[in-house]
């Protein structure tokens, strides 16, 4: 069989340049139509989506817009401490659950209701309840746009672990309102309320940022976590191993001297009418610009329950402020002061969430007045020779308050807090070394001039001792002036009480 003739002038097979010239409009490569239709089944997705109310919302531009968000959360907690105040302050004096001024350093004349505690608390709950709500019924509430989502499908919530933290707290400060307790029972209580914020592995990560890059770098491990063989079978270990967490445990006992001081802080600074609920709305309004920063860039799982947090503390000292400013128709008691000192502990550890130990430290700056007045009571009585337990009326709030009434001594500390909220937020964004050393700056001022304020009678007293051994001692009518010089501050501030 003869083969056929080959023609040499026909065109080889396979592709050529005409040919790829010759597409046209209508012949659209196959990986373009792949692409259109994946961006059509995209756009069915997100239809579907939005009509089961499961659509993520577009990606948000602004801290505002995120805050805008949660917005429903403060204002639940705001009403509902605002109309709760008045039913729990009756319920109050029917029961004589109320301040007698029986002590020479308390402001107020006539007996004042307890128990405003319960009324935060309550606005508190309402407004994490709502957002438990929100999260399964569409249009309640706008979560911000997030990879971090439980089981792939759900926003994180507020952990049950903080809830009942706040209701262990709320509860041995109302005991102690009503009935009084032990100072070792109230820590005792304080103990188990941090203990439930370590089960949910809430604020157990602050010491991370700091461990990690030091220690962890030292022993190669990082994470400083080790797992331990088992020789036997124990039961909840089925794998035969024991997870050892340096970074936990350490966390644990960080947790336990947040809760410890935060909560006595506060009630050491509940001494004006208007002055721990105000300093604490400040502190909160900072808490939330860092919180909302952190879920702007989407930092961790903690993003959502932190801004609720905040929200709920803030609408529930909003709501309470009213009726607490000057003059006052209802005390926080030691089951508010302790409720919002155990508030600020878990909104300052919950910012070092992702390990980043400087969040937590503008936390603490953010929080400057309760823990510098703090401070400054622990260093004032040692020198001074008495117990910690012990009162006195040299406080920040007692010396402005003897310059400028309750009102203005209020105010004053309003607007320090502010400062300290302003170098906090800064330290959040920029971890600037000279925001760092403003912080101090500010801080060592303030306590300076406190410890000098409070020491002004030693302080004289030792100045004349030496001058007498050198016979230089001023007359006698020029020492008795000196020494009245407290006596007329006190009685303004009588006055601005009544």
């Amino acid at each position: 069989m003869v083969p056929p003739p080959i023609d040499v002038d026909a065109p080889l097979p396979g592709p050529s340049a005409p040919a790829s010239a010759e597409i046209t409009a209508e012949q659209t490569p196959p990986h373009d139509q792949m692409g259109d239709h994946i961006a059509d089944l995209a756009r069915q997705q997100q239809e579907l989506l939005e009509i089961a109310g499961m659509a993520q919302p577009e990606l948000t531009t602004s801290r505002f817009e995120i805050v805008q968000g949660y917005l429903g959360v403060g204002l639940v907690a705001f009403l509902v401490t605002l109309i709760a105040v008045p039913i729990v302050r009756k319920l109050a004096i029917a029961n004589g659950i109320v301040d007698r001024p029986s002590e020479a350093r308390k402001q107020h004349r006539m007996p004042i209701a307890y128990m405003g505690g319960v009324a935060v608390y309550l606005g508190l709950m309402a407004g994490i309840l709502y957002s438990y709500i929100a999260g399964s019924v569409p249009g309640m509430m706008t979560f911000h746009p997030t990879e971090h989502l439980l089981n792939g499908a759900f926003h994180h919530v507020v952990p049950p672990s903080v809830l009942l933290g706040l209701t262990i707290i709320m509860l041995v400060g109302l005991f102690d309102d009503i009935w009084g307790v032990a100072p070792r029972v109230k820590v005792g209580g304080q103990l188990i309320a941090a203990a439930a914020l370590a089960m949910q592995d809430v604020g157990t990560k602050v010491a991370q940022g700091v461990l990690g890059p030091t220690l962890g770098e030292w022993l190669n491990n990082r994470d400083l976590t080790w797992m331990i063989e088992l020789p036997f079978a124990l039961p909840f270990f089925e794998t035969g191993q024991i997870e050892i967490s340096l970074v936990y445990w350490i966390g644990t006992m960080i947790i336990a001297i947040f809760v410890l001081g935060a909560c006595n802080a506060a009630n050491l600074i509940d001494g004006l009418d208007g002055l721990l609920s105000g300093v604490t709305s400040i502190a909160t309004l900072g808490f939330l610009l860092v919180a909302a920063t952190l879920a702007l860039v989407d930092d961790g799982a903690f993003d959502a329950p932190r801004l609720v947090i905040c929200l709920a503390v803030l609408g529930a000292c909003l709501g309470f402020l009213p009726h607490n400013f000057n003059p006052a128709t209802i005390f926080l008691g030691d089951c508010g002061s302790l409720l919002l000192g155990y508030c600020a502990a878990v909104m300052i550890l919950s910012l070092g969430d992702t390990g980043k130990t400087y969040l937590v430290i503008a936390g603490l700056i953010i929080y400057g007045i309760p823990i510098t007045d703090t401070l400054l009571a622990i260093m004032r009585r040692k020198m001074a020779g008495k117990k910690m337990s012990d009162p006195d009326a040299d406080h920040l709030h007692h010396m402005l308050k003897r310059a400028f009434g309750v009102k203005g001594a209020v105010v004053s500390l309003y607007g320090i807090g502010l400062g300290f909220a302003v170098l906090g937020v800064l330290i959040s964004t920029t971890k600037a070394r000279f925001v760092y050393a403003l912080a101090v700056i500010f801080a060592a001022y303030i306590g300076v001039y406190a410890i000098k304020i409070a020491r002004k009678a030693q302080i004289e007293a030792q100045t004349l001792a030496y001058e007498k051994k050198r016979g230089l001692a001023p007359p006698a009518a020029d020492v008795a002036a000196s020494d009245a010089e407290p006596a007329p501050a006190a009685s303004p501030a009588a006055s601005s009480d009544a």
